[in-house]
């Protein structure tokens, strides 16, 4: 007689570091149910993925985030108190601070401009030189937010790799999860004493800065912020701004492999340099999965989710997804020429909806910033020395591995306007 038990299932967290990104896809591979059964940290959890379970997963009444985040991705990547930790009413009037600041058009080409600017003046100095373009990159990214935010910097190369670091290091254990925990608390406490000087008016915050809207937003009980959380939420819209540096570093790769779409990146044609971002985004590994937990009792296609369950959404899986990308493993930029990505179909960063739901408010800003650094990179003229190209898909977060070295980097001429005809 059976006891109608389900059987005991195995921890799955040493095979999550072993194989990383690809650690959920394989297990959906091996499976004919709806969904993954598996444990981590001893915790049972349950896997889903497809636009359907996007839209599952992010429903308060299914699954809430609060409880599901790992100290240890709090220390180095979100902070702790931060909107990511809230749900309800306490999430909305936070996550409203961030619409207002990263979601207008005039906030998004404010930065946009900032960012180019930097990525312009720092191409000057390139020239001639071995350079790494993930590194100058992520200081091109931290002066531009910077100076778009209204944060005063100096030297922006040690704010650059905290900022690195902290993305670096949040999903893995050892040195660099202890550099980015190191990192983190480096940066809390500069902006949690920025903070205090602008409330006390002993520094000023530029007016309609992202500074001045983070230190006088009230939450949903009416108190400011305390510094630890506004120091917090200024990080939470710095941090995933230069963390774009992981897909400009994508770029070069891409049109290392793919030179033949660089003509179509210098056109005038915005088009093809937004559905370009699009596929970086879709094609290249950033974030594997995201989590929640189950709030009561659930059932996904038949199949019970007790409440307590850890519930993880399959990004990485889903943006490769043979039932919803043709080809998913070659880069193809035109797919998105020929149809705009749905919602909850692309969700390199996570899905739902990003004005009541835990979407990234900052997915224009990525987008926005691809599409003017992306046509920029192709019209430089540079040699690609022998190198480690590789992406290893163990690592989490993975990048490449040489962090793309680009050699006697040479700006174009600017094109000569066109000689009238004659009459």
């Amino acid at each position: 007689m059976t006891s109608g038990r389900r059987p005991l299932i195995a921890d799955s967290s040493l095979a999550l570091l072993a194989k990383g990104y690809t650690w959920l896809p394989d297990r959906r591979r091996r499976t004919t149910a709806p969904l993954v059964r598996t444990r981590l940290m001893g915790q049972p959890a349950v896997a889903l993925h497809g636009p359907e379970a996007v839209r599952f997963f992010y429903d308060e009444r299914h699954v809430e985030r609060r409880s599901a985040l790992p100290g240890p991705v709090l220390s180095t990547l979100f902070g702790h108190g931060a909107v990511h930790t809230l749900d309800g009413a306490d999430h909305r009037v936070r996550k409203e601070l961030f619409l207002s600041l990263l979601t207008g058009a005039e906030a998004v080409a404010g930065l946009v401009d900032r960012v180019a600017a930097a990525w312009d003046e720092a191409v000057e100095s390139w020239s001639g030189r071995r350079v790494v373009l993930f590194d100058e990159t992520s200081r091109v990214l931290t002066r531009g937010v910077c100076q778009w935010a209204g944060i005063v910097v100096e030297d922006v190369g040690p704010l650059a790799r905290d900022l690195v670091a902290m993305v670096d290091g949040f999903a893995t254990p050892g040195p660099r999860h202890w550099r980015a925990r190191r990192a983190r608390a480096r940066c809390e406490t500069w902006l949690g004493r920025l903070v205090e000087d602008v409330r006390t008016g002993t520094a000023t915050a530029p007016a309609g800065s992202v500074l001045e809207g983070v230190v006088r937003h009230r939450d949903a009980d009416g108190r400011l912020l305390d510094p630890h959380t506004a120091a917090v939420e200024l990080l939470n819209v710095i941090r995933p701004t230069v963390a774009v540096c992981w897909f400009v570093t994508y770029a070069g790769h891409a049109l290392r492999l793919r030179p033949d779409l660089r003509d179509r990146l210098t056109g005038d044609d915005p088009a093809h340099a937004v559905a370009f971002a699009h596929e970086l985004r879709r094609f290249y590994p950033f974030a594997p999965f995201v989590g929640g937990r189950a709030v009561t009792d659930l059932e996904w296609r038949g199949e019970p989710i007790p409440a307590g369950t850890l519930v993880l959404l399959d990004l990485y899986g889903q943006n490769h997804d043979p039932a919803l990308w043709a080809r998913p493993y070659a880069f193809e930029p035109r797919r998105f020429l020929e149809r705009p990505p749905e919602g909850d179909e692309l969700i390199p960063q996570g899905g739902g909806d990003r004005t009541t739901g835990h979407r990234c408010p900052g997915e224009d800003v990525t987008i926005a910033l691809l599409r003017a650094l992306v046509p920029r990179l192709a019209r430089l003229e540079y040699e690609v020395p022998d190198q480690d190209l590789r992406i290893p898909l163990n690592r989490m977060p993975t990048r490449v591995r040489s962090g793309f070295v680009m050699d006697a980097v040479r700006s174009p001429a600017p094109a000569r306007p066109a000689t009238p005809a004659a009459s």
